[in-house]
C-alpha cells in the first residue's frame, strides 16, 4: 500500500492487540467469519471451516489469539478488504486516503 503512495493509519496487532469490545465494533454488522484467518493453526485445529464458532466465541478467540484475525484488514469509508487481495487493495488505494489498515 505504501508503494502505491496511499496514506493510511496503521495498527500492528502484534504490538497492539484488539480486545473483544474493539473487535465487536470493528466487525459491526458484517459477517464475523470473514475476519477469521483460515491459515491459522487454531482455525485448522478446531476445524472452523466445518464447525464455525458463534460470533461471541470467534470474537473471544480473536481477542486472545490475534493471529486468528485475517490480515491485513483495510477500510476506506464503507469499503473493506480482508487478507491480501491485491486487486481490491489497489482499488482502495487508487480511491485516495485509506481510513485504517490493521496488520
Amino acid at each position: 500500500m505504501l508503494e502505491k503512495k496511499a496514506e493510511l493509519d496503521e495498527r500492528d496487532l502484534g504490538k497492539q492487540p484488539m480486545n473483544a469490545e474493539e473487535l465487536d465494533r470493528l466487525i459491526g454488522d458484517r459477517n464475523y467469519l470473514e475476519f477469521l484467518n483460515p491459515k491459522n493453526e487454531l482455525y485448522r485445529a478446531r476445524k472452523m471451516k466445518d464447525k464455525p464458532p458463534t460470533r461471541a466465541q470467534a470474537i473471544a478467540l480473536m481477542a486472545k489469539e490475534p493471529n486468528l484475525i485475517r490480515r491485513p484488514i483495510v477500510r476506506r469509508g464503507n469499503q473493506w478488504a480482508f487478507g491480501f487481495d491485491a486487486e481490491k487493495l489497489v482499488g482502495l488505494a487508487k480511491a485516495g486516503r485509506l481510513g485504517e489498515v490493521i496488520e
